[in-house]
């Protein structure tokens, strides 16, 4: 995929009315098209997020899962085009992986669909080093609609709302991560690059790669964890077996620790730039994140 093309498409119209938009990078207020947009995802970690963005803006975010008013499921291509009517735009965010089997061929038919829809704008949340993720972005890219890549590092919010809230409330980080690194990135700034590419001129042919500002080992983010909680949580590095067999215990699917393995094999410890080009801000740091949480009390036990 050429990160450098860029589509002269513009989102489709959906009225005449318009919103006060802001934003981030200079707080300068515009107005723009109200849109519709569809979130895929709507009710997860960034989908929820992206949405509450969405509707701050003034626009009409149509969340896209199995139990909303109009159905939606990435399995089910024939709710596919209720969801997509009168949309201008979407945020795909596909479950459970871009990296699992059968992802790229999904996402690529949906953005076809989309495409011929009249959508707009397609903004696609990525993963950073997997191969089969930068495939999903190409079949999105050669879709025929305009296109934003949200190429991300680890959640800071899988400790908190994710498989990695049990291991941190009972107070060891057990993983198949050796000494590995990783630039953790704080879903609020997805969030916020996300919903100014769904709304905001000058995203189209981007990937933004979004990360922190700091590289952390697990044992680095246990001593995070641990200071913003004032309990110890600690670290211990198991094999992909013994960590397959956890993901059982839990429901998750065992190829989750293979996903593990491999992007965290040394291949994404170097930092990126994607927030401060979409936002014109620097990326949150973990431990602001870890303190926030704290405060909430999601990890009070």
């Amino acid at each position: 995929m050429n990160e450098n093309t860029k589509s002269n498409q513009q989102p489709a119209a959906t009225g005449t009315t318009t919103a006060a938009t802001t934003t981030a990078a200079t707080g300068t207020t515009t107005a723009a098209a109200v849109r519709t947009v569809l979130v895929t995802g709507g009710t997860g970690k960034t989908g929820r997020r992206v949405a509450e963005r969405l509707t701050a803006l003034g626009h009409t975010a149509r969340i896209g899962s199995r139990t909303a008013p109009v159905p939606f499921d990435w399995a089910d291509d024939t709710t596919w085009d209720a969801a997509l009517e009168g949309v201008s735009a979407a945020y795909l965010a596909y479950y459970p992986d871009l990296a699992f089997p059968g992802a790229v061929e999904t996402v690529g038919a949906f953005a076809r669909r989309a495409a011929k829809a009249g959508v707009g704008r397609l903004v696609l949340l990525s993963g950073r080093g997997e191969e089969a993720a930068q495939a999903a972005e190409a079949a999105v890219a050669e879709a025929g609609t305009g296109w934003t890549v949200v190429r991300c590092a680890w959640f800071d919010q899988n400790f908190s709302e994710s498989f990695f809230l049990d291991p941190v409330l009972a107070g060891e980080l057990a993983l198949p991560t050796g000494i590995a690194v990783e630039p953790f990135v704080d879903v609020d700034d997805i969030a916020d690059v996300a919903a100014a590419a769904l709304t905001e001129d000058g995203h189209d042919g981007e990937v933004y790669e979004l990360t922190g500002p700091r590289l952390l080992s697990f044992a680095d983010v246990a001593a995070e964890l641990s200071a913003a909680t004032g309990r110890e949580i600690r670290f211990t590095a198991v094999s992909l077996e013994e960590y397959r067999a956890v993901l059982a215990t839990v429901g998750l699917p065992g190829e989750f620790a293979d996903l593990f393995s491999m992007v965290l094999d040394g291949r994404n410890a170097h930092l990126a730039d994607g927030v401060r080009r979409a936002l014109g801000r620097p990326p949150r740091d973990f431990a602001d994140y870890a303190r926030a949480t704290a405060a909430s009390g999601v990890w009070n036990v």
